[in-house]
């Protein structure tokens, strides 16, 4: 009587395994039938793309912009799963959430890209914003990741757009943590990136097959994300609930000028500065070094810090931000004295040509050490600079004595405070006048009235022990 009890159990378990399973595979949609591209269109460019052995390849070809084969239907929250083989020498990547609009550059496809790099760099399954804001997971966000594509074999995607994450792995290996809210929805598109005019190029083929989706009960389909994986927000003057976890703070809350205050003022500067739809403006004057409403600063000091600040430059601008400032070492006129993390329009700005060796431009240690990609990795060629009138980063990161600048997430400086070579800098810079410059144990956190308008926001940090 137990045997039959028992084999009845079984029965019944099967069965609902077996329920189960259909009802979990059926969840999964195929993007691609194996043998045509039904439910797809090509948009912008002329590459081509066939089908054969159940693979959609697309070739490259030279004279012809970025082309897209796009899902002719449109998808907000989903899980995305496929898998690709690139020849070596190409560039490619899958578009999510992407659009094609008559009013957006005539119709050029943009939005997010899930990439696919043959090159050194190694950022495949980084994420990149197609014609719009560029680079917003390199994957210098997390190293270890390089190593998960495999060059000229098939790598497995899987791709999470859930409400305002994106989060990557390749080959099961987490790759991007990206928290970002511009897009919700669009088409999913397989790229074959331009070549230019390229004869050596021309012909080579990346290759796509097994794209499915999900796009119902995903939150209990999740992959889990390893606390190690760093997540990248880009949510306006908002925090991310693990960055609270992890004690970061808003420096600025996007409204009003509370924690602020002019650098040689009891009070926030009554003109110069405004603020406008969740950004902070410095105001366009006559290019004066704090000649307009002057420089603001922190009203609290810091000692050990991640700080983090998007910035916009305008045509021309100069601006910084400065650390460690002690807001009396410089009672005349012009700014306050502190470290500084350059920001200027290095094609415009005359500052850029003075100082030695470049160390008065874009993201260096103004006046003392010059910002530059390639002192770190020479695979990236030259600091990333998202362009005049488009948002940066700025990142810098004090831990007792060692200092790092980051431009978009590329390191580009890197320094030892109270060090005789650091001496030896502050003695042939502008700064020597200065005693014990940039060795103050604390300091104030500033951004610089250079009589230029640019923007400020998402300014948040994070103090360390």
């Amino acid at each position: 009587m137990r045997v039959l009890v028992l084999s009845g159990l079984l029965v019944v378990l099967s069965l609902l395994g077996n329920a189960y399973t259909n009802k979990s595979s059926n969840e999964w949609k195929q993007l691609f039938d194996g043998k045509s591209l039904k439910g797809w269109e090509v948009l912008n460019g002329t590459a081509e793309y066939k089908v054969e052995d159940g693979e959609i390849i697309g070739t490259s070809k030279a004279g012809t912009p970025n082309t897209f084969l796009a899902t002719e239907k449109n998808y907000g929250d989903f899980i995305l799963e496929y898998e690709m083989k690139m020849e070596a020498g190409l560039n490619s990547g899958v578009q999510i959430r992407s659009n094609s609009l008559k009013d957006y550059r005539d119709g050029r496809v943009h939005g997010y890209q899930v990439e696919c790099d043959d090159s050194e760099r190694r950022w495949s399954g980084g994420i990149y914003d197609e014609a719009r804001r560029g680079w917003l997971y390199p994957l210098e966000y997390n190293q270890p990741a390089k190593k998960a594509y495999k060059n000229g074999e098939w790598n497995k995607y899987r791709v999470e757009a859930i409400g305002n994450t994106i989060r990557t792995w390749i080959n099961d290996q987490p790759v991007a943590n990206l928290v970002d809210d511009l897009t919700a929805e669009g088409f999913i598109a397989l790229q074959v990136h331009s070549i230019g005019n390229s004869t050596e190029k021309e012909g080579k083929t990346i290759r796509w097959k097994n794209i499915q989706i999900k796009t119902e009960n995903l939150e209990s389909a999740r992959m889990p994300m390893p606390e190690g994986v760093r997540e990248v927000s880009y949510l306006t003057n908002t925090l991310t609930e693990k960055e609270k976890s992890n004690g970061w703070k808003l420096l600025w809350d996007g409204k009003t000028t509370k924690g602020w205050r002019g650098v040689k003022l009891d009070n926030f500067p009554q003109r110069g500065w405004h603020i406008e739809d969740g950004t902070l403006v410095v105001e366009k004057a006559d290019g004066a070094e704090s000649g307009n409403g002057g420089d603001i600063v922190t009203e609290k000091m810091y000692k050990n810090f991640i700080l983090e600040v998007d910035f916009n430059l305008t045509e021309g601008a100069n601006s910084g931000i400065k650390y460690f400032v002690q807001g009396n070492l410089n009672k005349g006129e012009g700014s306050a004295i502190g470290c500084e993390f350059q920001i200027l329009d290095d094609k415009k700005h005359p500052d850029a040509k003075k100082g030695v060796l470049g160390n008065r431009t874009l993201a260096s240690l103004y006046d003392l050490i010059p910002a530059n990609g390639t002192f770190y990795d020479p695979n990236l060629r030259q600091k990333r600079f998202n362009g005049i009138n488009s948002w940066n980063r700025a990142r810098v990161e004090v831990k007792g004595n060692h200092v790092t600048h980051y431009l978009n997430g590329i390191k580009v400086v890197e320094y030892e405070r109270n060090t005789q070579q650091w001496q030896a800098l502050v003695n042939y810079s502008k700064y020597q006048q200065w005693e014990n410059f940039g060795n103050f144990e604390e300091g104030h956190i500033l951004l610089q009235d250079h009589g230029d308008k640019v923007q400020f926001r998402n300014i948040k940090i994070k103090e360390l022990d």
